[in-house]
């Protein structure tokens, strides 16, 4: 029997400004489905979280209703840790409390880039959870909204309710970018391009997700900037989080990462973009294109095929299995060729388990994995920070959904930053690929403007 209490709301149609309400509440997060899909048909809201876990420059932080500490030990026991025993599940919610927030690329580098990675960052932690026992579930199909609470998560659901009984929602100040500025500029990126074809035809890897930098400075609000984001590009993975340091993190990521529902998992990787055009024509013939593009199939099958090898660690032997390969999916600016592969977990490995078994993902980094991050490491000038990690939840009941944090952007200390990268294959064309990198990019340079600066 669950001791999880369920209490319906009043269904509010406008998602943004229910947040809106919520939103300077502490530890406030949406995970949004703008677009709503069979894949995600539900928001979830929080917002004072009763603990929290935090890990910045190596160190890892814990607050369990108090001041924060430093917590010992490995960062993905502290997260089993302070899940506890799993609970029973609430019929129909896919969240009823847990964990959520979000994991940096950089947790991964622990194992693979030595010594220490003395890049600079992007000012953010390279992970942060708040343990949640209320939360706020609208179902977009249904048109349905729940306030679930667990013991201890009375306070919080009060606040909650009585946060959306105010008859207005607060308006952000208006976002406004600075000049925008690309970490490396066409010329850097040749040379490195160049350089992991070295390690291509060496035989180093076969494949190698190379990335680069949009900054611009900002003024006003940027919750702001991420409602115009999700209006031009909605996905079914968004998400907004202001972090303890008062960071921000907009996400508008197409791409789930991992999901767990009982033992059953699920991976969809992204490899292959098209941009869209605006004449229908035009618009078929680039999402036909990419679906026969032997380059892009190639690159997709590396991914599938690494990820099925990271699932088989915790995942029953035969269990693993490709449902979905080289489908195209369409979104508001670009096409993207996605398979999906799904197994079951073996008894006793959980959520968390399946996290640190794939993390960070396959379909970012490049195969094989590791000698892939360790170039990624040595080209790209700066550490990824939140890019390429993961958003999303870990459940009381052992349920998990992640996003992989692409078309992200980080706000810290009067700074926006966003990445964009795409797969490096032998056949890879580096004007091509350059381009894709703004094609990925085309909702923030509409944000920040098309001018830029760089080498």
């Amino acid at each position: 029997m669950t001791d999880a209490h369920v209490a319906e709301l009043a269904y509010p149609a406008d998602a943004a400004a229910a947040f809106a309400r919520l939103r300077s509440l502490a530890g406030a997060a949406w995970l949004d489905s703008g677009a709503p899909s069979h894949q995600a048909r539900h928001d979830v809201m929080v917002a004072l979280p009763g603990r929290e876990l935090m890990c910045r420059d190596g160190v890892c932080w814990q607050r369990d209703g108090g001041d924060w500490r430093v917590a010992r030990g490995d960062v993905w026991a502290l997260i089993a840790d302070m899940l506890g025993p799993r609970r029973e599940p609430v019929p129909g919610l896919p969240f009823s409390g847990g964990a959520l927030g979000c994991f940096g690329y950089d947790l991964g580098q622990a194992d693979v880039v030595t010594p220490r990675d003395e890049r600079p960052g992007d000012g953010v932690p390279e992970l942060w959870l708040g343990f949640y026992d209320a939360a706020l579930v609208l179902d977009h199909v249904q048109r349905r909204a729940y306030l679930v609470q667990r013991p201890g998560g009375e306070w919080s659901a009060a606040c909650i309710r009585e946060r959306l009984q105010d008859t207005v929602a607060p308006e952000p100040a208006p976002f406004r970018a600075g000049a925008l500025s690309e970490e490396p500029g066409r010329d850097g990126y040749g040379h490195a391009f160049q350089a992991v074809h070295r390690y291509l035809r060496d035989g180093d890897c076969y494949q190698v997700n190379l990335a680069r930098a949009f900054r611009c400075g900002f003024s006003g609000d940027p919750f702001d900037a991420y409602l115009r984001l999700r209006r031009w590009s909605p996905v079914p993975h968004g998400a907004w989080m202001t972090l303890p340091g008062g960071e921000s993190v907009l996400s508008l990521s197409p791409e789930r990462f991992l999901a767990v529902s009982g033992d059953r998992v699920e991976t969809r990787p992204i490899k292959g973009t098209r941009p869209r055009a605006s004449e229908p024509g035009r618009d078929r013939t680039l999402a036909e294109e990419l679906a026969g593009s032997p380059k892009d199939r190639a690159e997709n099958v590396m991914i599938v095929d690494l990820l099925r090898n990271d699932l088989g660690k915790v995942c029953r032997p035969g269990s693993v299995t490709v449902s979905q390969l080289f489908g195209v999916e369409s979104f508001a600016s670009v096409h993207h060729m996605v398979s999906v592969v799904e197994g079951r977990l073996v008894a006793g490995a959980s959520a968390t388990d399946l996290l640190r078994a794939c993390f960070p993902g396959g379909s970012i980094t490049g195969a094989p994995k590791k000698r892939a991050m360790e170039i990624i490491a040595e080209l790209e000038p700066s550490r990824r920070g939140l890019y390429c990690g993961a958003i999303g939840y870990i459940g009381y009941d052992g349920a998990m959904d992640t996003s992989i944090t692409i078309r992200t952007a980080v706000c810290a200390d009067g700074v926006m930053t966003y990445r964009a990268g795409g797969g490096l294959v032998m056949d890879s064309d580096e004007a091509a690929e350059y381009q894709e990198t703004r094609d990925k990019a085309h909702a923030f340079l509409k944000l920040a403007g098309e001018g830029g600066s760089g080498d």
